[in-house]
């Protein structure tokens, strides 16, 4: 039973390690098909269409038997979702396409620190300057926060240039990149996610079908898309998939970087809260430097470094004040147990 009870407690925590891991791998091939010339905006619409068509017969077989009814209320509420969604995916593949899939996964890194000011904001988290566990969290998002706005605005030397001496780099390193747009686009991007973690965890609490949620909410952002592609790219011939990249980028980012993660978290969110499912974006640092420097040749900068570490530090601090609430929380419960069981018998005992 205490093995059981371990496997069980420990699936949140394998299933965001396998969403984050697909977000990296997403940024990196959306990187080559974009700079094999697919427009980000296309690349939105597709893959966003690709996981309707699989979640909508998935989602309505899948909670067929217990299916709560869908109000009007929950779809404006999914309707909301979506727009945090689509505003998060428009401007992460811009900012990608204007600086690279590393910068990509360290700004992710804002989006614990965005989350916990939400949290605060719609009180799904509590605040006191006399609690050890808040400041942490506090100084944890602002050590953030800094670290990002280094990451943006300094690039400093290349630690590895592998692009002076490989062809292939001309694919993920343009001389012509705008790195502070990219950061800046990355950062709202950011805070559309953490958006969408407090969005989805408020529909998650009054509609418990995750599939289902995520179905109709790829249905929205794929019509907000398509609207915004339509304006954005006057070109016809932009909405045909020329190289295979392209494809590929279409099916992986609609298949596994949608589907997949999209379900994943939702899944997480209702068993976790919003907290917890951000915290593990730092992960994607990792995995993104490791397949971008080694495989695909990317350039590393000292400024990417630095501001990595700090992001790191600051998310550190978050989660150190969460494990300390947690802890707290844990024997105010456990002394009010106590407390009860001590009462019981004198109570009886009048009797």
């Amino acid at each position: 039973m205490g093995l059981f009870s371990w496997m069980e407690s420990s699936l949140p925590f394998m299933g965001m390690v396998l969403a984050v891991t697909s977000l990296a791998t997403n940024m990196i091939i959306s990187k080559m098909a974009m700079s094999n010339g697919t427009s980000n905006f296309i690349l939105s619409v597709y893959s966003n269409a690709l996981a309707t068509l699989i979640l909508f017969p998935c989602g309505f077989l899948f909670h067929r038997s217990k299916r709560p009814p869908l109000t009007f209320s929950i779809i404006c509420r999914i309707f909301l979702l979506a727009s945090f969604g689509c505003l998060a995916d428009i401007g992460s593949y811009a900012g990608i396409k204007n600086s690279s899939p590393t910068l990509g996964t360290e700004l992710l890194n804002l989006v614990p620190g965005f989350t916990y000011i939400l949290a605060i904001i719609f009180r799904m988290e509590g605040f006191s300057l006399k609690r050890s566990s808040d400041l942490s969290k506090s100084l944890g998002t602002i050590i953030s926060i800094c670290g990002a706005s280094i990451v943006t605005l300094y690039k400093g030397p290349a630690i590895i240039n592998k692009a002076l001496t490989l062809n292939s780099s001309e694919l993920l390193s343009s001389s012509q990149q705008n790195w502070v747009l990219g950061g800046i686009l990355l950062a709202i991007a950011a805070f559309s996610t953490a958006s969408w973690s407090i969005v989805q965890t408020s529909i998650l609490k009054i509609y418990p079908a995750e599939m289902i949620i995520v179905a109709i909410y790829c249905l929205f952002v794929t019509t907000q898309s398509t609207i915004v592609a339509l304006i954005a790219e006057k070109d016809l011939t932009a909405w045909k998939l020329q190289a295979e990249m392209g494809l590929f980028a279409v099916l992986y980012a609609g298949i596994v970087n949608i589907t997949f993660r999209l379900y994943m978290m939702s899944w997480c969110l209702s068993r976790t809260g919003p907290l917890f499912v951000s915290l593990f974006n730092p992960l994607t640092i990792v995995i993104s430097v490791v397949i971008g420097v080694i495989f695909l040749h990317e350039v590393l900068y000292f400024g990417s470094v630095v501001g990595a570490v700090i992001l790191v530090i600051g998310f550190y601090a978050v989660i150190w004040g969460k494990a300390k609430e947690s802890k707290m929380n844990k024997s105010t419960e456990v002394s009010n147990v106590e407390s009860r069981s001590h009462e019981v018998p004198l109570l009886q005992d009048s009797v």
